[in-house]
């Protein structure tokens, strides 16, 4: 298990290093994941078994995965006068950018799919 958590550490380290001297727009344990991903879609390619540390390590955190919410609801304790202030307007944004992230997706999908819309028609009487 700790050889998995020190593999997920370097990833997370090496995306961030990656990120700060490319000044990349993405967060540093993004592309951490995607190093990770790229790594693990190697070793299945290469027709190796998936790597037993890995596996315990993240077994061992999603088991406790409950923990890692304990720091967001200590800062909305901690900013509690704030959010009532401007509740309304954080829910509008959420429900807004929630809309617009399902029906960008959708159209994405729909073009990716190539959906075509004359099957779903009619035939003419």
């Amino acid at each position: 298990m700790i050889q998995g958590l020190a593999a997920l550490l370097l990833c997370q380290s090496l995306g961030e290093a990656i990120g700060q001297l490319t000044h990349a727009p993405v967060p540093g344990p993004v592309i951490g994941l995607v190093l990770l991903l790229a790594g693990l879609l190697l070793r299945q390619r290469l027709g190796k078994p998936a790597w037993a540390p890995l596996e315990q390590a993240a077994d061992g955190l999603l088991a406790h995965l409950s923990i890692f919410f304990i720091p967001a609801a200590v800062g909305v304790m901690l900013y509690w006068e704030p959010l009532v202030r401007e509740g309304l307007a954080w829910v509008v944004a959420l429900v807004a950018s929630t809309a617009a992230a399902i029906a960008v997706t959708a159209w994405f999908l729909s073009r990716r799919l190539g959906s075509d819309d004359t099957d779903d028609k009619a035939p003419a009487p």
